[in-house]
C-alpha cells in the first residue's frame, strides 16, 4: 500500500501545471547545455557552458553547467560496478580534478559578489549550488570535514534562496539530498555531527524535497531524478520505487549509456533478468556515441561486469 500512495503521488504530482512566472531567469541555451549534459554529450556541454561564461562572465550559470558537465566524467571515471550496482565509491585525489573546484570556486565568487550588491533568491541558489558542487567531490575523496562545510555552507544558501521565494524548487535538490544523505550517517558520525553543530534531517523529508525539484525544478530535475532513485536502490533498497523514478530518465535521454546501467541495475535486483540484459544491451548500443575516449573504455568495462554478474554465482533467475 505504502508503494502504490508513493506511485500515486508522483502521477498525480506530474499532472500540476504550474502558471506562475518561473523563479530563475535562463538564457534560450541552458536547455540545450542540459539536454547535451544527460545526453553524455560532455565535452559539447563543456564547450557550450564555456561560451556561454564568456557571454555572461559576471553570472555563476555558465560555471555551474561546466561543472555539472565535469562531475559526470568523474562520476563515470571512478564508478565501479560492486553489489551489483555501478556507483562510484572511492577517488583519490588527481591533479585534473583542481578544475573542477576552480570553476566551482569561481561560480560561488560570483553569486556572492552579487548578493553583496543585492540580495536575491537566485544568487542564493546559485551560491548553493557551487558549494554543493565541490562537496560532493570532496565526498567522493573522502575528505569529510571539507564535505561537511562545504554541505552547510550549501544547505544555508539553499534556505536563505527559499526564505526569499518559496517558489523556487531548484533549491530543494540541495536540501534535499542534505536531509536524506544526513540521515544515513553511521552512529559515530551522528555523534560528530551533534557536537559540530551539524543541522541534521531525514529522508523522509529529503524525498519530498527531491520530488518537489524533479516536477518544478528548471536545472535541477533530471539530477533529482537520478539521484533519488540512486538513493532508493542503494540506501533503502526500494528497488521498485526506484525504477519508478529513473525511468523517464531512459526514455528522456535514451544516449546516456549510465542512465541505462542504472535501470540494468535495478531490473537485476528485482530478479528481472531478461529485463535486465536488455538494458545493458541498450547501453552497449549508446555507449558508441560517447565521444570520450575514457569515458567510452570504463563504461564498457562496466557493463562486461554487469552483465557477467546476471549469470555468475549467485544471480537470480528470471
Amino acid at each position: 500500500m505504502r508503494r502504490f500512495l508513493f506511485f500515486l503521488f508522483l502521477s498525480l504530482c506530474g499532472a500540476v501545471i504550474c502558471s506562475a512566472e518561473p523563479p530563475l531567469t535562463l538564457p534560450s541555451e541552458t536547455e540545450k547545455i542540459l539536454k547535451d549534459i544527460y545526453s553524455a554529450r560532455i565535452d559539447q556541454a563543456v564547450n557550450e557552458a564555456q561560451q556561454l561564461q564568456q557571454q555572461m562572465p559576471n553570472h555563476p550559470l555558465g560555471y555551474i553547467l561546466e561543472a555539472e558537465a565535469l562531475w559526470w566524467k568523474i562520476w563515470c571515471s571512478s564508478a565501479e560496478f560492486k553489489y551489483g550496482m555501478t556507483l562510484p565509491r572511492h577517488r583519490e585525489k588527481i591533479a585534473s580534478d583542481q578544475h573542477y573546484f576552480d570553476i566551482s570556486t569561481k561560480a560561488l565568487a560570483i553569486a556572492e559578489a552579487r548578493l553583496k550588491e543585492h540580495e536575491s533568491a537566485e544568487m542564493y541558489f546559485y551560491a548553493g549550488m557551487a558549494e554543493a558542487a565541490s562537496s560532493r567531490l570532496y565526498g567522493l575523496r573522502w575528505e569529510y570535514r571539507n564535505t561537511a562545510r562545504a554541505g552547510v555552507h550549501a544547505r544555508d544558501n539553499f534556505v536563505r534562496a527559499l526564505a526569499l521565494d518559496p517558489q523556487l524548487a531548484d533549491a530543494d535538490f540541495g536540501l534535499g539530498l542534505y536531509d536524506y544523505y544526513v540521515d544515513t550517517l553511521s552512529t559515530m558520525a551522528r555523534v560528530m555531527r551533534f557536537f559540530m553543530g551539524i543541522p541534521g534531517g531525514t529522508k523522509e523529508e529529503g524525498m519530498q524535497l527531491l520530488d518537489r525539484s524533479i516536477r518544478s525544478g528548471q536545472l535541477t530535475s533530471a539530477l533529482s531524478r537520478f539521484y533519488l532513485a540512486i538513493n532508493l536502490h542503494n540506501y533503502d533498497q526500494r528497488y521498485e520505487e526506484a525504477l519508478f523514478v529513473l525511468t523517464p530518465l531512459v526514455e528522456n535521454y535514451p544516449d546516456n549509456p549510465l542512465f541505462w546501467l542504472a535501470q540494468g541495475d535495478l531490473f537485476g535486483k528485482l530478479g528481472r533478468k531478461a529485463q535486465a540484459l536488455q538494458a545493458y544491451k541498450k547501453a552497449e548500443a549508446t555507449t558508441a556515441k560517447v565521444s570520450d575516449p575514457a569515458m567510452h573504455q570504463k563504461i564498457s568495462l562496466l557493463l562486461q561486469q554487469s552483465i557477467a554478474a546476471l549469470s555468475g554465482p549467485g544471480s537470480t533467475k528470471p
